[in-house]
């Protein structure tokens, strides 16, 4: 059996279960369609389904959103540069996000968010933490979490710099209340951090202020919706429908314009190819000090009749009159 057809398989068995489960009109009307037209006509409807706000508004009733809609991280670390703290929240049995250590921390001596190498500032933003160093200058001691400062909406602002990380303070010299942009606390909880803490399963969010600003689950309901359409719009070749949701602003990772995009992508959507696609692990969060900004982070299954694609997508996105536009992509 082939990856896309065991995908579709158990799409199929997880709507079968949820029919059998929760009996509703709608659903006897999907059971009849796939009856009389095969799972092409009922796959179709179904993501038609997913790029609808009712059902988003449904989902996220019982969910944990006090930093956006997660599904890959067990653990959030939140720096408040204002306060000087890193809070460490932990997912608990519940799948919600519990505070479980508030450690001091130490910040840039320059306010304000990072612009370039050496400015002083702690960055601000969401981030991962992608290696973890223990061999270490005794200023750092005892051991250091790189970040992934530049990000890709970081580098899509034209900042620099590099080597933010969370890391330890001197065992036995005295040092300043402030860093040259990482974020450092205690030894003690560092090393407590690192007994704790699975990187992979890490994020970092840097904010300004200690009053992190939480999203609305109406906010995110939007932001899923408009994912799943434009999803829609991707998978079932409506090039038009596809590129509405980019920002005129909107720049690829590479450096690549909305124009010459729009090119791209026309060349690929001529094809007519069938596709599927995926959406795994996938995590929204509300950007720091950017109003009505996400930074999307998911796991994508993609394959059509040229190309196989798995690995790891992110977009920067806002929302404009509820409408989603994408300003950069990875």
């Amino acid at each position: 059996m082939t990856m896309q057809n065991k995908f579709t398989a158990l799409f199929l068995l997880f709507f079968l279960t949820t029919f059998f489960n929760q009996l509703y009109a709608s659903d006897i009307k999907l059971l009849t369609q796939y009856r009389l037209n095969g799972i092409d006509g009922l796959e179709k409807k179904l993501d038609q389904e997913l790029s609808k706000q009712n059902y988003w508004n449904n989902y996220l009733k019982n969910k944990d959103t006090k930093f956006g809609y997660i599904e890959s991280y067990t653990n959030i670390l939140v720096c408040n540069k204002s306060k000087s703290d890193l809070l460490v929240y932990v997912k608990d049995a519940n799948n919600s996000y519990e505070l479980q250590k508030d450690y001091s921390a130490f910040t840039g001596k320059i306010k304000g968010d990072k612009k370039t190498e050496g400015d002083l500032r702690t960055p601000i933003g969401v981030y991962n933490l992608v290696k973890k160093i223990l061999d270490v200058e005794k200023f750092y001691r005892p051991l250091a979490f790189v970040t992934s400062y530049p990000n890709i909406y970081d580098k899509y602002e034209g900042k620099t710099g590099q080597g933010i990380c969370i890391h330890g303070v001197p065992a036995h010299e005295k040092r300043d209340s402030f860093t040259k942009g990482c974020i450092a606390i205690g030894n003690k909880c560092i090393r407590s951090l690192n007994n704790e803490l699975d990187i992979k399963k890490t994020l970092l969010i840097i904010n300004a202020h200690s009053n992190y600003k939480k999203v609305s689950k109406k906010e995110l309901s939007k932001v899923l919706t408009q994912l799943y359409a434009w999803r829609y719009a991707w998978k079932y070749s409506n090039i038009e429908k596809y590129l509405s949701f980019y920002s005129p602003k909107f720049i690829r990772y590479d450096g690549m314009k909305l124009k010459e995009f729009k090119r791209y992508k026309k060349r690929i959507f001529a094809k007519n190819e069938t596709k599927s696609i995926i959406f795994t692990q996938l995590n929204i969060v509300p950007y720091p000090m950017h109003k009505n900004t996400f930074k999307i982070m998911l796991h994508e299954f993609y394959k059509s009749n040229s190309v196989t694609f798995i690995g790891k997508k992110i977009l920067i996105i806002k929302l404009e009159d509820s409408k989603m536009k994408i300003i950069t992509e990875k």
